[in-house]
């Protein structure tokens, strides 16, 4: 695949070019999840001149290979299960039970750190865009949309730079619409497509909310 972006900021500019129909309107705001989607979704709130917040998620990830989601939690007791992969690979209620437990941990401290005493916002007959630098499983933005449910949006848009075919049909269910600007069929990781695909830090997020308004 030879097509990639520079940075997650480049990604997050190509991206607000397929959202501009958005552009200006007071119903519509843009929550990136963090850590790495939340400099893509800057990109595109400033595009589009809306305002920019943030809503975490966090993987659960495999015993001994934390890298591989067997589901997800979010802000609201949202929990998403990979019931097949949890049983293929003989994860035990109580190992499930744990990682849970650390990932909740790590979910509460980073709203800590990046929404401090803001509380989270009104998202009652609006229009979200939720923007992440893309999509391997699935399993984290279908929490994503599960927790956003809760708080009676109009519409919810999943944009990414990048996912696999298979993971875009199952996320058109959950979300209102599905926006992927690249769904390469030899997909298999999401920095495959980036030139420079860096971690971001806590610092970098808390910089990018406040530059933006929310």
């Amino acid at each position: 695949m030879s097509i990639s972006f520079d940075n997650r900021e480049d990604a997050g500019r190509i991206l607000a070019q397929r959202l501009d129909r958005y552009a200006g309107r007071d119903d519509v705001l843009v929550l990136g999840l963090p850590r790495g989607g939340v400099p893509v979704a800057g990109e595109v709130a400033r595009a589009l001149g809306v305002p920019l917040d943030v809503l975490v998620v966090r993987k659960l990830g495999a015993p001994g290979q934390p890298e591989l989601a067997i589901g997800a939690i979010a802000s609201g007791g949202v929990r998403v299960l990979s019931h097949d992969l949890i049983s293929q690979l003989h994860v035990s209620e109580s190992r499930l039970a744990s990682e849970v437990e650390k990932q909740r941990e790590e979910l509460e401290r980073r709203e800590r750190q990046y929404r401090g005493d803001r509380p989270f916002p009104d998202l009652e007959g609006k229009t979200v865009l939720v923007v992440d630098d893309g999509l391997a499983t699935g399993s984290t933005m279908e929490a994503a949309v599960k927790a956003l449910r809760q708080h009676g949006p109009r519409a919810i848009v999943v944009a990414v730079p990048v996912a696999p075919r298979h993971v875009s049909a199952g996320l058109l269910s959950a979300a209102d619409e599905f926006i992927a600007i690249y769904q390469p069929p030899d997909f298999m990781a999401v920095g495959q497509f980036y030139r420079r695909f860096d971690q971001t830090s806590d610092e970098e997020v808390r910089g990018i909310l406040a530059a933006h308004p929310h």
